[in-house]
């Protein structure tokens, strides 16, 4: 995909590839890196304060130095939050980022002379090409977006990936951080919702055909579904730990996390990418897919069998065969998805996985014993997808600010 200005991977480049990126919860397919710009030089000219200048230029030069210490943790995952001052380096660089794109944004509708007079440069992570460097205000609020989306995803990692016995933390607050990413990757959803609604529109259609893939609208809309979709995994993993939570909840759960994985799929399965974190995010995107699929067959299948008729029967089996189906091409799509470069490896089973792994292997072993083709009642099956609500919780453009 061309850019304005962009530069292919050279040596001696910023852009390092890891060899392995190791244990990780929540996948962080583009995380992208901004470079200094000397907006005094550029501004100068344009009836601003001096003040409003340092005070702008200041800020963008922080968040540099920020990025370049959270950066590492994009692409070898830890267990353990780093903290700054008081709060983890991702809270920290996130306000920082909000200071900086309300200033910034505060001096465009002031005048919009200024809107082209600054090029500005970032470093790619899924696209080809290493470096894109844009003369457009509007390029560098959506590269702001979309980091400050993958700062809540890179968080939400941390929190899911810590656990008791290796941190000493209680189980208690182990809970609270399942509930805490929730909300995380919603707020991160809320961004990427407000890059495709609000600002990709105010970026000319030949400007936005130079458009890093990273921030092309299917890849945005691709990382928004996901949020959505790990979010509501989350969800019906508290469900699944719940005695109050029925069947019909942890079934439309399940038919809300096909919805959006099956928008994530579509999104990115529009580029073709041969290898590196593209590829690997179009398998990422496969493989949750499946999973996804074989949690709702699996819950529609347990409702099916509770009707105790010979028809609600049969079409529990076929269920819960799809269901045993989709959960073993899972499998083999986690395993192409760890063994594309960069290395990556699966934690432990968790969330709601965990349980299906066990009970799909109990259902089909001594409740269903299953041999027969499933084909006859595959139709019927999938117009559960249609009868799902679907949650409609993006954040609103107040709430990204």
């Amino acid at each position: 995909m061309g850019c304005i200005i962009s530069t292919p991977l050279c040596e001696g480049g910023k852009r390092r590839w890891p060899k392995r990126i190791g244990e990780f919860a929540i996948f962080v397919p583009s995380f992208r890196i901004p470079k200094e710009v000397d907006l005094l030089q550029h501004l100068m000219n344009y009836h601003l304060l001096r003040a409003q200048l340092e005070h702008l230029a200041s800020m963008k030069a922080k968040i540099v130095v920020m990025v370049s210490q959270v950066a590492p943790y994009s692409i070898k995952q830890r267990r353990r939050i780093p903290t700054q001052h008081g709060g983890s380096v991702f809270s920290n660089l996130l306000q920082a980022l909000e200071d900086y794109l309300r200033v910034l944004l505060g001096l465009v509708k002031e005048g919009s002379e200024l809107i082209d007079k600054v090029e500005f440069v970032w470093v790619n992570q899924e696209d080809d090409l290493q470096e894109t460097a844009m003369p457009n205000v509007w390029y560098e609020v959506l590269s702001v977006l979309h980091l400050m989306a993958m700062l809540c995803l890179l968080e939400a990692n941390f929190l899911l990936l810590a656990r008791p016995s290796a941190t000493g933390l209680h189980s208690l607050i182990i809970q609270e951080y399942r509930r805490t990413s929730i909300d995380i990757l919603i707020k991160a959803a809320g961004y990427l919702d407000c890059a495709l609604q609000h600002v990709l529109p105010k970026i000319s259609p030949q400007m936005r055909r130079d458009l890093p893939i990273d921030l092309s609208e299917e890849v945005l809309g691709a990382l928004c579904a996901q949020a959505l979709a790990q979010g509501v995994d989350l969800q019906l993993w508290v469900a699944i730990d719940s005695p109050k939570a029925t069947l019909a909840v942890k079934r439309r759960l399940a038919c809300e996390m096909v919805k959006y994985w099956q928008q994530a799929y579509e999104n990115i399965m529009k580029f073709s990418f041969n290898d590196g974190w593209g590829a690997k995010h179009q398998l990422f995107a496969r493989w949750k897919l499946f999973e996804s699929k074989a949690a709702a067959y699996y819950y529609h299948g347990m409702i099916l069998e509770e009707g105790n008729t010979e028809k609600s029967h049969e079409m529990a089996v076929a269920a819960m065969q799809a269901a045993h189906q989709f959960f073993i091409k899972s499998k083999m799509e986690n395993e192409a998805f760890n063994k594309m470069h960069p290395f990556s490896r699966n934690p432990p089973l968790w969330g709601s996985m965990k349980y299906l792994s066990v009970k799909l292997s109990k259902e089909i072993s001594t409740k269903f014993h299953i041999n027969q083709d499933v084909s006859d009642h595959e139709s019927n099956i999938l117009q559960i997808y249609q009868q799902c609500t679907c949650i409609t919780r993006l954040c609103t453009s107040s709430q990204t600010r």
